[in-house]
């Protein structure tokens, strides 16, 4: 009987991808394209290269339950991010609480769909490497997201 093997696909040779997915929520993008087009910027802009990411948004009690779950942390939070590489490679899933963002936004007096945006990135960067755990890091992330979403606001033109 003749023996078959199937190779694990490596995936620094899969295509690279950006995938959307709204799990127990309502699918808040617009503009897929144009958001996929965004983050793959700031991603090369970053000297980083896409393998893979994932976005998945979900409910406030969804993104609660891995929280606790994964990371031991018994609190709400808009987005938990997951690396499956270090960079430079940018592969991982970043999980988005919607309901979390829009409160948030509401709070920051700001539209959902910036706060979102912004939440998107945050977990883009964190995969660029960039911390935001001392005072410098947060800083730095923040000028990083806005300067993230000053581009966005630049391709939509």
């Amino acid at each position: 009987m003749a023996e078959f093997s199937f190779p694990l696909p490596d995936p620094l040779e899969e295509t690279p991808s950006i995938d959307f997915h709204a799990e127990d929520v309502d699918d808040p993008l617009t503009d897929e394209a144009l958001l996929r087009q965004w983050i793959e910027k700031v991603i090369e802009g970053a000297g980083c290269h896409l393998v893979q990411l994932n976005y998945i948004f979900c409910s406030d009690e969804y993104l609660y339950r891995l929280n606790v779950e994964y990371l031991d942390h018994d609190t709400y939070t808009d987005i938990i991010t997951f690396p499956y590489a270090e960079p430079p490679a940018v592969h991982g899933d970043l999980f988005i609480s919607t309901e979390r963002v829009r409160d948030n936004a509401r709070e920051l007096g700001v539209p959902f769909e910036d706060e979102l945006h912004r939440v998107m990135i945050h977990g883009v960067w964190h995969l660029c490497g960039q911390g935001d755990k001392s005072e410098a890091e947060a800083q730095a992330m923040r000028q990083r997201e806005d300067e993230a979403l000053q581009l966005l606001r630049r391709l939509r033109e």
